[in-house]
């Protein structure tokens, strides 16, 4: 979902370094996890009436029965997880109705046999976030309308001032949810150092990570690989249970960083794929996720106030694209492409 910028307490007297490898779960324990999934196969959910994180999860847009039509046309295709992105702010301002919304959302995936990887943070798109009603689509352009969150004001504020409201998001919602098997995942940075951010990300990155770790849950973590910055991807790799990444490139180059990643020894889900003008399609990349064993989470799936139909960077005004950039369907259901529902079902057994 990125903007292309380049390729990818002590306690007494035990000490442990918070955020490091050694809190992460063991080779053969990530090696066993994984062995008791299914194929994971899905993509990134957020439903067509909502225009970014908190118009899906605010109390006055959140809408179940739209979630539920197109978590169903999802168990049509053969999904069986979805990645969906929360927002602090949305827990901030609501932290009990946030979480029976969550808890709503997750009943709803579960009837329909999709387990969830949740995200928690993200540094993509528009910086400043704002509770309240959200702004209506750019006409053309994509994601005009997602939000950062925290935000690179908190994100890089010296004094840290929000930062006790954010390990308490943490704190919570893992606490929450930390034991609930409708959870595969979670994934608890999106992109860190997007948005000309790079290596500025960094330290509330590992704060997040050390809040995640204190809370204990019983899912895998992980932080996505994205860009190629050795040290963000150094660490990423260093404290991820499981190894997620994203690839919007040919199916050849797809296949050289699955090897790469392979000599890790751990569970491997590409979180983000799937971009028709830069060659990464279904037809060429779902056999070859199957046959590698590695998930596959597309983004997109459909076609809504996201506009993510429309190529990264977008003029306003672009029409509809005769090729779409991303997502399957239409707001009816019906699909962009016949072929590429057809390719989806014969690789999850659905057709």
């Amino acid at each position: 979902m990125f903007r292309r910028i380049a390729l990818s307490f002590a306690c007494f007297l035990v000490f442990v370094l918070p955020g490091s490898a050694q809190d992460r779960w063991s080779v053969e324990k990530a090696a066993a996890w994984g062995k008791k999934q299914p194929w994971l196969v899905g993509c990134n959910f957020i439903p067509s009436n909502a225009i970014n994180q908190l118009e899906m999860w605010q109390k006055d847009s959140f809408d179940p029965k739209i979630v539920d039509n197109e978590l169903q046309w999802a168990n049509d295709f053969g999904f069986n997880c979805m990645r969906v992105f929360l927002h602090d702010l949305a827990w901030h301002d609501d932290p009990v109705g946030f979480k029976k919304r969550v808890n709503e959302y997750l009943a709803i995936s579960a009837k329909h046999k999709i387990r969830t990887i949740f995200v928690l943070f993200d540094d993509c798109w528009n910086p400043g976030p704002k509770l309240g009603k959200q702004p209506e689509p750019l006409p053309g352009v994509h994601n005009s309308g997602w939000v950062q969150g925290p935000g690179v004001v908190i994100v890089n504020d010296p004094a840290k001032r929000e930062w006790p409201r954010l390990e308490n998001y943490v704190h919570d919602m893992l606490a929450a949810f930390g034991k609930d098997d409708r959870i595969l995942l979670w994934d608890l940075y999106n992109e860190p150092g997007n948005s000309g951010q790079n290596q500025k990300s960094l330290p509330l990155l590992k704060e997040v990570v050390r809040w995640a770790r204190k809370a204990n849950p019983e899912q895998p973590l992980s932080v996505g690989l994205w860009f190629q910055n050795a040290t963000l991807n150094d660490y990423q790799l260093s404290v991820s249970d499981v190894i997620t990444f994203h690839n919007y490139h040919d199916a050849q180059q797809l296949k050289s960083e699955i090897q790469s990643l392979r000599k890790h020894g751990r569970p491997l889900i590409c979180t983000e794929y799937m971009a028709r003008k830069q060659n990464s399609r279904f037809e060429t990349h779902l056999p070859l996720f199957r046959e590698m064993n590695v998930g596959a989470i597309n983004w997109g799936f459909v076609a809504g106030k996201t506009n993510t139909i429309y190529p990264w960077n977008s003029p306003r005004g672009t029409p509809e694209p005769k090729e779409w950039f991303h997502d399957i369907l239409r707001a009816d259901g019906t699909p962009f492409s016949q072929k590429e529902v057809s390719a989806i079902k014969k690789a999850t057994g659905k057709e």
